[in-house]
């Protein structure tokens, strides 16, 4: 009997990439990477399709290279929404306790999250995710699962994730001009946070930054609960194209100027850097490129400060930023985000994942991974060939985030 196959799409503005995992029959609860593809993706500007045919292609492409490499087929996945049209909005559930004996059931809960998505919301917009923050029962606040208690007034504190609705057809039609189907959508910040954070930075208070190419995903933890989303319209994309701009040369330059010599360290005493394109060496200065970089990454963070402002989190998240996404390669971004931030800052990394890892390892793969977990996660029962033993222990080892994590089909 074949392992059931989990599987994470992430459809990125620069590149499509799909993640297979697999859950080792032998009861090992860490998942196991089996199959990985991407592809360049020219379809997508800042997280939101503009030429269906072109994210079609991308699809195609990746999801036929992690087939080829895993021996496996795809027909479905969880797959990620991104974009500036993604936004987040706090909203409350009031529910009366009709029961003879007030004890909260399963339905009751149901209810009262039902009540919190009733807001009023333009005609091209629809939620994507709903958050249960925490419940009160009769005043008794910060309650985790209400289910089993007793009481009388049942409210509960959530958080919306909404998008365009225009936006979300585009993206579902280039899946199906690719024949995938669609298990889940989740924002991408959701996903790179599964893959990076433990349960105790969630605890804790801890804010993930997922820088991509055309956009940056924003996600605030606390309590175990997401409290804040936000998608911020730059990217790494806007740091080349200010290279490119600032040192008068081509974007393909630029972006190996980026990959190469971009760093944020104080203190270097490099005056210039060569780059070799084929046949030709260009040569810059140094402490240009750094002074380019500098201003759009620090302009990036001023973004993220505002958006912890708005929930009142500025400088005071004890679990720190935890910095994930392509971007997160150039060197001393961790150092440059704990000086503007006032926090303790760190690059992500992949925990309990096994397989083919030397690939996926890379920053640029976060998202995919994390979407390959909540595949996992968010499927109702696993396969009989697994023990409940190895289910149980998969779920406790990813986080209690999603146990009342519903998402809009």
């Amino acid at each position: 009997m074949k392992p059931e196959q989990f599987i994470g799409l992430d459809i990125g503005t620069s590149k499509v990439r799909c993640v297979i995992g697999t859950l080792d029959p032998n009861g090992s609860s860490a998942p196991s990477i089996v199959g990985h593809g991407e592809a360049i993706n020219q379809g997508m500007r800042r997280g939101a399709v503009v030429h269906i045919d072109d994210v079609a292609d991308a699809i195609v492409k990746a999801v036929t290279e992690a087939e080829r490499i895993s021996g496996m087929n795809i027909n479905q996945a969880t797959v990620n929404v991104n974009g500036s049209h993604v936004s987040g909005l706090n909203s409350e559930g009031v529910i009366a306790i009709s029961a003879a004996n007030r004890e909260i059931t399963g339905e009751d809960r149901m209810r009262v999250e039902e009540a919190a998505t009733i807001v009023s919301l333009p005609a091209n917009r629809e939620i994507v995710q709903f958050f249960a923050k925490n419940y009160s029962l009769d005043g008794q606040r910060n309650i985790k699962d209400p289910v089993g208690m007793h009481g009388v007034r049942l409210e509960v504190d959530a958080h919306i994730v909404t998008g365009s609705s225009p936006n979300l057809r585009n993206l579902d039609m280039a899946l199906d001009k690719a024949e995938i189907g669609v298990d889940h959508h989740t924002v991408s910040g959701l996903a790179a946070a599964e893959a990076v954070l433990t349960r105790q930075q969630k605890e804790a208070g801890t804010a993930l930054i997922d820088i991509g190419a055309g956009t940056t995903n924003l996600i605030v933890f606390e309590d175990g609960e997401v409290q804040h989303i936000a998608v911020i319209p730059m990217g790494g994309q806007h740091i080349t194209n200010d290279l490119a701009i600032g040192l008068k040369t081509d974007l393909d330059v630029a972006e190996a100027v980026k990959l190469e010599h971009a760093n944020l360290k104080s203190g270097l005493n490099k005056t210039s850097a060569n780059i070799k394109i084929g046949t030709k060496t260009y040569e810059f200065d140094f402490e240009d490129i750094s002074m380019i970089v500098e201003a759009r990454v620090e302009e990036l963070l001023e973004f993220v400060d505002k958006e912890l402002a708005k929930i009142k989190r500025s400088r005071k998240l004890p679990g720190g930023i935890v910095i994930t996404g392509g971007s997160a390669k150039i060197a001393g971004l961790d150092e440059f985000t704990r000086e503007q931030l006032q926090l303790s800052a760190r690059i992500g990394k992949l925990h309990n994942i096994g397989g083919l890892i030397d690939t996926v390892e890379d920053q640029s793969y976060t998202t995919v991974i994390g979407l390959m977990l909540l595949d996992m996660l968010l499927l109702p029962d696993l396969p009989p060939q697994h023990s409940r033993g190895s289910a149980a222990g998969a779920k406790a080892m990813l986080g209690g985030v999603l146990s009342r994590f519903r998402t809009q089909k």
